[in-house]
């Protein structure tokens, strides 16, 4: 997964990640508020729960403060 757009991990340092039937949702927050990204499971390919995972280790090399929510 290639990961482009995301914002300034200094202004928004935390990454909560969550997944549910469809996508991935990624909220990034900070003190400049808040910003959402979802991105479609159809565009991940493979194993959802493997791409949530590599996504957060991901994120978290970037330097953001990652979080992970459990589909419910």
């Amino acid at each position: 997964m290639r990961l482009m757009g995301l914002p300034n991990v200094a202004r928004y340092p935390e990454a909560i990640v969550t997944r549910d039937e469809e996508s991935i949702l990624i909220r990034f927050g900070g003190l400049s508020g808040e910003q959402t990204m979802s991105v479609p499971l159809r565009y991940v390919g493979g194993d959802a729960e493997a791409a949530e995972l590599r996504l957060l280790a991901r994120l978290q090399e970037i330097g953001y403060r990652v979080e992970r929510v459990p589909p419910k």
